[in-house]
């Protein structure tokens, strides 16, 4: 819709091109490219190497390389400095994209931006790209907007990880976490933060708390630690299932299961690194009968919500999706829900006398 008005209001403003050779003609020339783990959890600066050979070519001087994607502390320098060895007078920008997915309209013009630049001329082209969207500009060197990226995604990874460990000890003491967090959550402000648990998965979290491990050569216990109980969750929530199973002289094995969502996070169909997908793979390996539905997501073996309810004997929710919410369950179904999305908790609440 955005689109279709920016072609209609402003055609002039706007060209495309499948030519890398196109930039040349550009004053700033975004790349979002950022830099990705190996299957060793190290950065792997390959990428976004070969990115810049592609598109060194076509440079001028007085043009800004503006990164917008994460990047492992020290990548806008070497870019920098594979520019200046082939005696090219570009600058080199970095300004974090902070967005949360399937929000970007709103929050462009709500967050502060954070910008850097190799000089007076590429900071002066972060300035004059950002400023229009009325948000405040906050300004670092290069390789404190990288670690300021990663230390954001890396905070955030530790303190979804606090509430995973939480779960995992309620679960495993046959407490309701929920509950628990209700209660701790409730009009206490110091608690207003406290996250809800879930799986915390995708394609930034995990790979941005490696490569911060990483870069402080892999001296970062608490990402270490958030890792080891974050991709764990699925573990813990058949853990649970079996644990219920046992007490009817049951398994899991010939049992039929629905997992209800299998993208990375609500209303949305990505799934990439889905831990829901892992959680379908455990209870397989279990000897389960798995039966898997996404309202954004269409694959081969995938079924209906309809049929999946039908079905099933237990029922794991591997992406609270909106449209899940207020499915009805048959007597003899039981539903597993590490997000605390199906139902709401109930604790008991009353007020003392002023």
């Amino acid at each position: 819709e955005l689109l279709n008005r920016c072609l209609k209001e402003f055609p002039e403003r706007m060209a495309f091109s499948g030519e890398i050779s196109a930039v040349r003609d550009c004053d700033i020339v975004i790349v979002t490219i950022g830099t990705p783990v190996d299957e060793h959890l190290n950065p792997c600066f390959s990428v976004i190497q070969d990115c810049i050979l592609s598109v060194k070519p076509y440079l001028r001087k007085g043009q800004t390389l503006l990164l917008r994607s994460t990047l492992f502390p020290g990548t806008s320098s070497r870019v920098l400095a594979m520019l200046r060895a082939s005696g090219l007078e570009a600058g080199i920008s970095f300004c974090p994209e902070r967005i949360a997915q399937g929000k970007a309209l709103e929050e462009l013009t709500e967050l502060p931006q954070i910008i850097s630049g190799s000089d007076a001329d590429a900071l002066a082209h972060a300035r004059a790209l950002f400023a229009p969207l009325g948000v405040d500009l906050v300004e670092l060197e290069l390789q404190e907007a990288e670690a300021a990226k990663l230390f954001l995604n890396a905070w955030r990874y530790v303190a979804f990880g606090t509430a995973n460990q939480f779960y995992h000890i309620a679960t495993s003491k046959g407490l309701n976490f929920d509950r628990l967090r209700a209660a701790i959550v409730h009009r206490y402000p110091r608690a207003a933060d406290f996250p809800r648990s879930g799986f915390t998965a995708g394609p930034c979290l995990f790979k941005d708390t490696m490569q911060l491990a990483a870069y402080c050569r892999h001296t970062f216990s608490l990402g270490h630690a958030a890792m080891l109980v974050n991709e764990t969750m699925p573990e813990c929530v058949v853990e649970q299932a079996k644990r219920d199973l046992a007490l009817s002289r049951r398994s899991l094995a010939g049992t039929r299961c629905g997992v209800l969502g299998m993208a990375f996070k609500p209303n949305n169909d990505d799934w990439r690194e889905s831990l829901a997908y892992k959680l379908r793979r455990l209870l397989l390996w279990e000897g389960a009968e798995v039966f898997c539905t996404d309202v954004y997501l269409k694959r081969d073996g995938f079924v209906t919500l309809e049929q999946l309810l039908a079905e099933s004997d237990l029922l794991f929710v591997g992406c609270p999706h909106s449209d899940y919410r207020g499915i009805q369950l048959r007597a003899d179904q039981r539903i597993y829900d590490c997000w605390g999305f199906h139902a709401k908790p109930e604790i008991a609440v009353t007020s003392g006398e002023s």
